[in-house]
């Protein structure tokens, strides 16, 4: 038997490598005022399609329970923190700085750094659309890869900016044209901007996209409100000393942003290299809530990891209690007592000493704690440095605090 296709098996010591990482930027974000929330693993498939349409069906996994009720696994996090927040929080004062950290699902083809089952982090801000709010969001995503000592490119731009030059087509079309431009469908775009009768769009289109700076923006589209909202931000960046490219090729692809977009990309991860995405959306109203800013952004939580690469950990204190076979009983008692503090193995497999410690090595314990004939009669245990393989019998609580 096999694991389902796209899903991953972690073993210790993979697991402990990013619990390590998560712990970083658990303390992060934490550190920013946010709090950590956790919504259900599956919630109702309309959660979903009224965000994204019934097209998302085909891509996540969906079905229906025993009481013919229509559910999905989530495919992402963001549409489930706002269900909550219509269902439990509209009252609570603003803004809202929430956490969360779990795996979604997509039905997708399995290939490098894209997975069916993977796991996101991310954070929301709820109740603010002013510059600074957006700024804290994207200068937090940057936080986050200072903690982590990962580089990434930070790209940020303005939806506002792309969709003013389509004023004058149905939302329907706009939508389809960011969907071209998030995917870099060139060919797409130009077939569907003749299908629509506006090819002239083209030139405009991607003259924005290929323009770096505010300036030079203002010159194709005027002086929108978006621009001047982006340029605020910025500043509020530079400010910082966050580092970024403005880059308005940034859709996103889903329906529900509406304003300032990033996103970031790291080294070493090939074609499939963004690790965090984010932006400014309207999401509450289509849950039945008001209709109320917010700004969040995900990390891609195993690419992270993949970019991290090979990371040394810190070290940690592990011991095994090592026993003959009349002393057994006191180990276990050892044992017990120093679990209060430590890692702490014991055999359980009915090895002799000797064995007991070669098993030592084996499993990387730091430090032996010894109990035989001459330590019962001493009421006393021998800790044994398995590095230097110094040894020396202590009492019980100086072997606590000499391994501490």
């Amino acid at each position: 038997m096999q694991k389902p296709r796209g899903t991953h098996d972690f073993l210790p010591s993979e697991m402990a490598k990013r619990r390590f990482i998560e712990n970083i930027m658990r303390q992060t974000v934490e550190n920013w005022g946010y709090q950590e929330i956790q919504t259900p693993t599956f919630e109702n498939l309309k959660l979903f399609t009224l965000r994204s349409g019934e097209t998302i069906v085909d891509e996540i996994y969906e079905f229906r329970d025993k009481g013919g009720r229509a559910l999905a696994l989530r495919p992402e996090l963001t549409a489930p923190v706002l269900r909550l927040y219509v269902e439990k929080l509209q009252a609570t004062p603003k803004p809202l700085k929430f956490y969360y950290f779990g795996n979604c699902f997509r039905y997708e083809r399995p290939q490098k750094g894209r997975f069916r089952e993977f796991w996101h982090f991310g954070v929301e801000l709820i109740g603010s659309d002013r510059p600074e709010a957006d700024a804290e969001v994207i200068a937090l995503a940057s936080s986050v890869l200072d903690a982590l000592e990962l580089r990434g490119d930070l790209h940020v731009g303005h939806l506002g900016a792309l969709r003013s030059l389509m004023r004058d087509l149905s939302e329907e079309q706009k939508n389809a044209i960011m969907r071209f431009i998030d995917k870099r469908d060139d060919e797409g775009l130009r077939m569907y901007l003749e299908e629509i009768g506006a090819p002239a769009l083209e030139e405009s289109i991607y003259a924005l996209i290929e323009s770096e700076d505010i300036d030079e923006a203002r010159g194709i589209v005027g002086d929108v409100p978006a621009l001047g909202h982006l340029e605020n931000i910025l500043s509020l960046l530079s400010e910082l000393g966050v580092s970024y490219k403005i880059d308005f090729s940034i859709a996103r692809g889903l329906e529900y942003y509406t304003g300032m977009v990033f996103e970031i990309y790291a080294e070493r991860l090939g074609t499939e290299n963004q690790i965090c995405g984010g932006g400014s959306y309207r999401l509450a109203h289509l849950f039945g809530g008001e209709d109320i800013p917010s700004t969040g952004f995900a990390f891609g939580f195993d690419r992270v990891v993949m970019a991290l690469g090979d990371i040394s950990l810190p070290p940690q204190k592990k011991v095994i209690v090592v026993s003959t076979k009349e002393a057994r009983v006191e180990a276990l008692k050892v044992a017990h007592r120093l679990r209060r503090h430590f890692s702490t193995n014991i055999d359980l497999m009915g090895r002799g000493v000797k064995a007991q410690l070669s098993h030592a090595n084996v499993i990387g314990a730091t430090h032996a704690v010894i109990v035989g004939k001459r330590e019962l009669q001493a009421r006393k245990v021998t800790l044994r440095d398995m590095m230097t393989g110094e040894q020396e019998m202590l009492a019980l609580d100086e072997v606590i605090e000499r391994i501490r």
